[in-house]
């Protein structure tokens, strides 16, 4: 199944861009009145049949759409820190694109190698994900930002509307974890790290989602030298629940996949 990506549709065409169009032409040899199919990133695929065929610009006029295509039945947004070795961070999105995944933000965390990060590449290499794993929809890749600012962010609010602050009373942080956090009412907020901390002990991912009941998820994977006590004690008090991928040792890449294969397979029947 030949497909392609474009976001240039207008009520019954479609106009493929020229990377594409020369895929399409010199590659794939279609001419006009072949049939393609086209995904617009968004969610949808066309099937369309190719009205003027140039190397530089393909247009094609839909014959039908499909909504919701290779979709899945949750909203995923993993937080990872970006790795040292830039590909291993590009194995991780496209492998997440092909399982289930709808958004990426590289966070920037107290021990991370890398501290500046480019978002121009992964984009590309997810639109070919989307198509190789045949989906109508390319996951959104956000600038990245410190963990922090990330928590801020997306922590639970507090009554006033403003992330709750670390500073808190442990007693008020251990009821963030065991009660508002785990509240179906908004997304699961969930963060891997490896040191254990006797005050707010790690659950198994997996229990974790067999006990929530919503289909929304934030996941924070942090940096090769993991996040900061300080970091971790701030996404707690933001209502982040702290989990464990199992007893190995995981790279940043590989645990950021394991963790959205769990909630992948947490839908599988």
């Amino acid at each position: 199944m030949e497909i392609f990506y474009t976001q240039d549709i207008d009520g019954k065409v479609c106009r493929l861009g020229e990377e594409e169009s020369g895929h399409c032409v010199k590659v794939l040899r279609h001419r006009p009145g072949d049939t393609v199919c086209v995904i617009d990133g968004a969610g949808s695929m066309y099937e369309c049949r190719i009205v003027t065929c140039s190397p530089k610009a393909v247009e094609a006029q839909i014959v039908c759409r499909h909504e919701n295509w290779g979709g899945h039945p949750y909203r995923l947004h993993m937080a990872v820190a970006p790795t040292k070795n830039a590909d291993r961070y590009e194995w991780f999105a496209e492998k997440a694109c092909e399982v289930g995944l709808d958004s990426i933000t590289p966070v920037i965390g107290q021990h991370s190698e890398r501290k500046v990060f480019k978002t121009s590449r992964i984009s590309k290499i997810l639109v070919s994900a989307s198509k190789q794993s045949l989906k109508g929809a390319v996951p959104q890749v956000n600038e990245p930002v410190s963990v922090k600012d990330f928590i801020s962010r997306y922590g639970k609010k507090d009554v006033s509307g403003t992330a709750q602050d670390s500073s808190q009373s442990g007693s008020g942080q251990k009821a963030a974890d065991s009660t508002s956090a785990r509240d179906s009412s908004g997304p699961l907020r969930l963060i891997a790290y490896c040191f254990e901390d006797e005050a707010h002990p790690r659950t198994s991912i997996r229990q974790v989602l067999e006990n929530y009941k919503g289909d929304e998820y934030i996941i924070l994977i942090g940096p090769e030298g993991d996040f900061s006590k300080e970091e971790a004690s701030l996404a707690i008090s933001c209502g982040f629940i702290p989990v464990h991928l199992g007893n190995s040792r995981l790279r940043t890449e590989t645990a950021a996949l394991t963790a959205a294969e769990a909630v992948y397979l947490h839908y599988m029947e």
